[in-house]
């Protein structure tokens, strides 16, 4: 048998606990950024890229299960146990906003105009269609439900045996790609067809499409393993090893280059797409270059906040 290379992820230290969500921003004039949510509390910024550590959100007083990056990565939100979601400067670190629900906050996501924020205590959500349409996804209860911004009915069900536990609406709008039990799914995002289903090694909690080529894909659970795959045959491409706990989250880089993996085990990991995984695409995404100056303006222009209040700057639909 030929010896494989093993791959040497970066690896991102800084939660206390568990990792359980992960969200890259576009591609931006600075580049691109990764931020995570954590039962610590603290969602963190970093570097896309690198994955170097920028800033610590600190306000909320319960886990965080939810985060995420608006286009231009100027804004952050996230949903916490402590039955908030808050609307942060990702460039201060101030809490722009924080919103109270009678619930947990398990999912936010900014529209594609960004003018407005997403949140419920279901296990994801999701904009499609130039927000036209949202997407959700229940803990307790299989399938997906579509959903009209303006009649506010649900108008489709994209059904699954078991519940989904992650969503994902790929970058050119084409697939909804899912993860329900040991099954990754593929979506029509326009028609709601199913695309392909793929049978995983172990229950799966998420899974992420690659964006540039939309040729292969990610996929974390119960065994530990980030499991990379081809999309057009299902076949396995590679098998990353290294966390010490069950996968939560695993998340594709805008460019390709790249995905992120968050586990049990406290560690963010980002992996290189391989050369020989490269040879799979019709050419080389390359690496989003961003400057030491630009970079060092992100970093400090941020600091730790406390608490505080601040006017609202951004429209906000409560799901």
């Amino acid at each position: 048998m030929d010896k494989k290379k093993v791959a040497v992820p970066l690896v991102c230290h800084g939660h206390s606990r568990p990792v359980v969500d992960l969200f890259y921003s576009p591609i931006t004039p600075d580049g691109f950024f990764l931020i995570s949510a954590s039962k610590d509390s603290s969602p963190m910024l970093r570097n896309g890229e690198t994955g170097d550590w920028i800033g610590t959100f600190e306000g909320h007083k319960g886990a965080v299960w939810s985060c995420c990056l608006d286009a231009n990565a100027l804004f952050a939100a996230s949903g916490s146990a402590d039955f908030t979601a808050k609307l942060w400067d990702a460039l201060t670190g101030d809490v722009k906003h924080s919103f109270d629900h009678k619930h947990i906050v398990r999912a936010c996501a900014f529209s594609e105009d960004t003018n407005h924020l997403l949140t419920g205590g279901i296990r994801t959500v999701a904009w499609l269609h130039s927000d036209q349409t949202i997407l959700s996804t229940c803990t307790d209860i299989g399938g997906v439900r579509l959903w009209d911004t303006r009649s506010g009915k649900i108008v489709q069900t994209l059904e699954t045996k078991a519940p989904v536990t992650s969503a994902e609406v790929s970058r050119d709008g084409r697939y909804i790609t899912t993860a329900d039990g040991s099954s990754v799914k593929f979506w029509d995002a326009n028609h709601f067809g199913l695309v392909k289903s793929y049978n995983m090694p172990c229950n799966v909690e998420s899974a992420s499409l690659e964006p540039k080529f939309g040729n292969k894909f990610v996929a974390g659970g119960e065994d530990m393993w980030v499991h990379l795959f081809d999309f057009h045959t299902g076949e396995q491409i590679a098998c990353n090893k290294g966390h010490h706990g069950p996968v939560h989250c695993v998340r594709f880089s805008p460019g390709g280059e790249s995905y992120a993996s968050g586990s049990e085990d406290g560690t963010i990991r980002i992996w290189q797409t391989s050369q020989e995984e490269n040879s799979l695409q019709t050419g080389n995404p390359g690496k989003v270059k961003i400057t030491a100056d630009e970079v060092t303006r992100k970093i400090e222009g941020f600091h730790l906040n406390k608490e505080g209040k601040a006017e609202e700057k951004q429209k906000v639909a409560n799901a």
